[in-house]
């Protein structure tokens, strides 16, 4: 298992605060989030109907929720590319305690 995929699979325990949403994380091993009524669940595979999609390399986007790489940069640099609301994307290092990752 990557360690984009282990990352992903700790977001639900690492979850704080944010509003009821679906977020596709296209890595190595697709998986998405959903956030609902206050939980936050993993699923393998892609959501028919995610209103984020973030594609990164598996490293990059471990670096990038644990605070050590900045999404703006990634953004600029090619390395974080996203589909759908962009709103979300700039709120979502606020959903998950990094210090819940490591």
């Amino acid at each position: 298992m990557s360690a984009a995929v282990e990352l992903i699979k700790k977001l639900p325990q690492a979850y704080s605060e944010g509003s009821d949403c679906v977020i596709q994380f296209n890595v190595s091993q697709p998986h998405n989030v959903t956030i609902k009524g206050g939980v936050a669940t993993v699923a393998e595979g892609v959501a028919p109907n995610a209103d984020l999609g973030i594609t990164m390399e598996d490293d990059d986007l471990v670096a990038l929720m644990k605070g050590e790489l900045n999404g703006m940069t990634a953004f600029m640099t090619g390395k974080l590319q996203l589909e759908g609301d962009l709103m979300l994307a700039q709120k979502l290092s606020s959903y998950f305690d990094p210090s819940k990752l490591g």
